[in-house]
C-alpha cells in the first residue's frame, strides 16, 4: 500500500514546488498540477505533488495518520 502525504506549499517556482508536512519543508515536482500556489494544500507521493486538496481535507488526513499511528 502507498500512503500520500498532505502538505501546504509554501512557494512554486519553475516546476517545482516547496512544501511543508507539519513542519518539516522539503522541493517536490509541481509539474502535474496547473496554477499551483502558494497556501495551496496538496497530496504529495513519491517526491510529486499529485493533486490538490482543501484545507479540510488535510485536516482530515491529520486526524487519521494519527488515530494509526
Amino acid at each position: 500500500m502507498c500512503v500520500g502525504l498532505s502538505a501546504r506549499v509554501v512557494s512554486v517556482k519553475d516546476g517545482t514546488a516547496l512544501i511543508d508536512a507539519s513542519g518539516a519543508k522539503r522541493e517536490v515536482s509541481a509539474d502535474l498540477l496547473e496554477e499551483l500556489e502558494p497556501g495551496d494544500y496538496v497530496m504529495v507521493h513519491a517526491g510529486v505533488a499529485i493533486a490538490k486538496i482543501t484545507q479540510s481535507d488535510e485536516e482530515e488526513y491529520d486526524d487519521v495518520m494519527e488515530s494509526v499511528i
